[in-house]
């Protein structure tokens, strides 16, 4: 059963840094687009990273630019967020993705192209 499983999350005041970790079983990573996302109270669930699979091409929103880098290790069959520069708005329930296709510029952040989900994880930056 393929299964996806978020970590990491929790309070930290702005300026700090997090990191994000999406474990799978079931299935091989590296074969998959693992994309993070996010969704804050009242507002619709936006794209954040996505780091594609076979070139491991990455792509990130333009508010994180700079900011967050994702990354996989094949070996322990998980991808990872690192967030750093946190700011108040990045408070969110992030989520992790996964298709079994090449994801491109065009394609990456519309959540209607993955079809596994893990069950998120909160992140909350604040004072």
């Amino acid at each position: 059963q393929l299964q996806l499983v978020e970590s990491g999350g929790g309070l930290v005041q702005p300026g700090g840094s997090l990191r994000l970790s999406c474990a799978a079983s079931g299935f091989t990573l590296d074969y998959y687009a693992i994309a993070w996302f996010r969704q804050a109270p009242g507002k619709e669930r936006e794209g954040v990273s996505c780091i594609s699979r076979s070139d491991g091409r990455t792509y990130y929103a333009d508010s994180v630019k700079g900011r967050f880098t994702i990354s996989r290790d094949n070996a322990k069959n998980t991808v990872y967020l690192q967030m750093n520069s946190l700011k108040p708005e990045d408070t969110a329930v992030y989520y992790c993705a996964a298709e079994p296709t090449q994801m491109y510029s065009i394609s990456w952040s519309h959540d209607v192209n993955y079809n596994y989900w893990g069950q998120g994880t909160q992140v909350t930056v604040s004072s």
